[in-house]
């Protein structure tokens, strides 16, 4: 069955009025219930993690400075959300969740993250709504574990995965794809091992034709044995926040197109959900939605 970590600690209360969509993190999980998608033991509860596995990709000095809430205030202006316990609590067990999707994905072909996708955390720093970098610090967790010897980081958020190529940039056994805005956030961007810049305003036919063109060559040379997916919804026309002018179908077809080649080359994928900030919250919720069901579809009916 599908498997998706959720835990009610994933929806953080912030201040009123704040630009990111916490709420979608309870109302995910709603929908897909509500509708039928999923039922209830298709979700699991992730525990906090183990110190060690996030010494792996952070270095001991942030670390520290996070969990004891010493992080300077340049720095959490620059993560975005109220530094307190509860957060670092939050992201500690969405990291975990990621970990345990690994396991469930080698089981299923497919596990997926309600939360996660925090590409913007570097070793050594957290910014863009990003404190710890979970794909980093799963991908990590394979490689330390002997669970995988290549892996191959599919990131479609609108942003640049900037943090998670700074990580793996002298490591040969991850390899980092990046396809964002070439005229977004983050400012200053890092060299994945494949970075395919968007113009503004790039439409579906334009995008989906780009990713048919790289991600089955990709994953040919470069002979992967597992798959992270990094899904952000950013790439919607409506989005506050990034520059792409992908419709609501056009989001559902590339995430169709990687579970296609995930399974084609019977690759476990782990799916991530990334950015996503229309106005209205529930074309949000729906898009992310529909990677779930495609999931649900194309890997167990």
């Amino acid at each position: 069955m599908l498997k998706i970590a959720y835990a009610p600690e994933y929806c953080y209360p912030l201040p009123e009025g704040h630009r990111f969509p916490m709420e979608k993190y309870e109302l995910i999980p709603q929908q897909l219930l509500r509708e039928g998608t999923v039922a209830e033991d298709s979700f699991f509860v992730p525990q906090p993690i183990e110190e060690q596995w996030i010494l792996t990709t952070h270095t001991e000095q942030y670390w520290h400075d996070l969990r004891t809430l010493q992080l300077s205030d340049k720095m959490v202006r620059r993560i975005g959300f109220p530094l307190t316990e509860q957060l670092v609590q939050r992201e500690i067990i969405i990291a975990q969740g990621t970990i345990d999707c690994c396991h469930y994905a080698r089981k299923y072909g497919v596990a997926m993250n309600v939360a996660g996708g925090t590409h913007h955390a570097y070793a050594d720093k957290g910014e863009g709504f990003c404190l710890l970098n979970d794909v980093g610090i799963a991908a990590n967790y394979l490689l330390k574990t002997e669970l995988s010897k290549k892996i191959l980081v599919i990131d479609l958020d609108v942003h640049q995965g900037n943090g998670t190529a700074c990580i793996f940039e002298k490591e040969p056994r991850v390899f980092t794809f990046s396809m964002h805005g070439k005229d977004n956030y983050p400012l200053h961007k890092e060299k994945s091992d494949l970075d395919i810049e968007l113009a503004t305003h790039t439409q579906d036919e334009t995008y989906l034709a780009l990713l048919a063109a790289h991600l089955p060559a990709l994953i040919e040379e470069q002979k992967p044995d597992f798959l992270f997916f990094i899904s952000g919804v950013d790439v919607l026309g409506t989005d506050k926040l990034g520059k792409l002018s992908l419709t609501k179908e056009g989001c559902k077809k590339r995430d169709e197109m990687v579970f296609h080649y995930a399974r084609q080359s019977q690759l476990p994928i782990v799916v991530v959900m990334g950015g996503g900030y229309s106005k209205r919250l529930a074309a949000i919720v729906e898009a992310h939605c529909n990677t779930f069901r495609l999931a649900e579809t194309m890997y167990f009916q």
